[in-house]
């Protein structure tokens, strides 16, 4: 008997894309695993449709942002540059199970051959995604409300990062999503590093694009002085701009920082485990920011990190019920240095190891049985 044939498609470089990877991993156990994105094939993917990285995934050509305009939205859920390539990508294939992660590709599974089960992971609140963005407010967060009421209750499965997103999108559309988040592989071959005399190591990683207020991280850690230092691991944007060589200048002058080439995000945690506090302060600018819980949370507890964070719903929670670390008062430089003052060797130490104690419970293995549940439900063959 043959095994189900499974697209997954996500409109990102799925090798720098940990959640999607980590999703590949599953879907390997129930079926013939086709990967549609941008990039080079990933691993887990027996066969890959490689979608041109110059072409957006949202309707961005003139006669798109009309229909944008206008509210038409039925004839334009096709029109993205790199959703039309992908249509000619899977011309005359068809396939039993459609993972669509995002919503912005929840058209482009349903015009999918077969009659697919399809399976939506959301990832995290669609509706307003960028909405700090004034162009994406006014044209395309309306367009993505209209996705989401008319794809997602029709979907077979939908997953979402957190309780608190899946309960807005319940809310919102009468479809209240599985959990499945961020969190990576149980690391038990990693233990809390000792801390260096008169230095306090401060880390961070993940993409480099505006709104992430590496800036204040920058910033801050020049006011702390010679006690600490901050490295950091960024991803560029796809885009590769004006952004980026801004940042890089900032860091280039900073006597405390160092930037360093991203690292592949099964390696991250043995990186990151020389380090002693890992770092993030993203202001809330929408609701996504608001109830973030992101990849490098987890990254930095199974690294055996402490955390410094700024206030978000999720992560405010997770640190005080685990003794994490702790959060700062705002997200600016000055917020940020503040805490750090505040901590002792001791302090950190004890950070450090809680991390360590926690890092079972804040692993991925309950994530990985709700998606292996899915894929039962919706008739993925046996796991391996």
């Amino acid at each position: 008997m043959s095994r189900p044939r499974i697209l997954c498609i996500s409109f990102s470089d799925i090798t720098a894309d940990s959640r999607v990877l980590r999703q590949l991993g599953v879907l390997q156990e129930f079926g013939e695993v086709t990967t549609l994105a941008y990039g080079p094939r990933p691993e887990n993917s027996d066969h890959h449709l490689e979608l041109p990285s110059s072409l957006p995934s949202l309707p961005q050509t003139p006669s798109g942002v009309v229909k944008l305009l206008l509210r038409r939205y039925r004839s334009v859920a096709t029109e993205a540059p790199a959703i039309r390539a992908a249509l000619k990508a899977i011309d005359g294939q068809s396939f039993d199970i459609v993972v669509a992660n995002e919503a912005r590709a929840l058209p482009l599974a349903f015009r999918v051959e077969g009659s697919p089960r399809i399976w939506c992971d959301l990832h995290e609140w669609a509706p307003e995604e960028r909405t700090h963005v004034l162009s994406w407010r006014l044209l395309v967060a309306p367009f993505m409300r209209w996705i989401c009421a008319e794809y997602l209750p029709r979907a077979d499965a939908a997953t979402t990062v957190n309780r608190s997103i899946a309960e807005m999108y319940g809310q919102a559309f009468g479809v209240l999503p599985d959990v499945v988040r961020n969190a990576i592989p149980y690391r038990s071959d990693l233990i809390p590093t000792a801390l260096e005399p008169q230095r306090v190591r401060l880390v961070h990683s993940g993409g480099a694009v505006p709104g992430r207020n590496i800036e204040a991280l920058i910033d801050g850690v020049e006011l702390l002085g010679d006690g600490c230092t901050l490295d950091l691991y960024l991803i560029g944007s796809r885009q590769g701009d004006t952004y980026w060589r801004e940042l890089s200048a900032r860091i280039e002058a900073s006597e405390r920082t160092t930037l360093h080439p991203p690292v592949a995000p099964d390696l991250l945690p043995d990186t990151l485990n020389a380090y002693d506090l890992g770092v993030f302060l993203l202001p809330p600018h929408t609701p996504n920011h608001r109830y973030m819980l992101p990849n490098k949370f987890f990254d930095f507890v199974q690294a055996r990190l402490g955390l410094v964070f700024g206030p978000s719903v999720e992560t405010d929670r997770l640190i005080r019920d685990e003794g994490l670390g702790v959060i700062t008062d705002g997200y600016s430089a000055e917020d940020f240095a503040s805490a750090i003052r505040a901590l002792t060797p001791e302090r950190i130490t004890a950070f450090k190891r809680a991390s360590d104690s926690a890092a079972v419970r804040l692993s991925s293995e309950e994530d990985i049985e709700v998606e292996r549940r899915i894929l039962r439900r919706l008739g993925g063959g046996a796991a391996a």
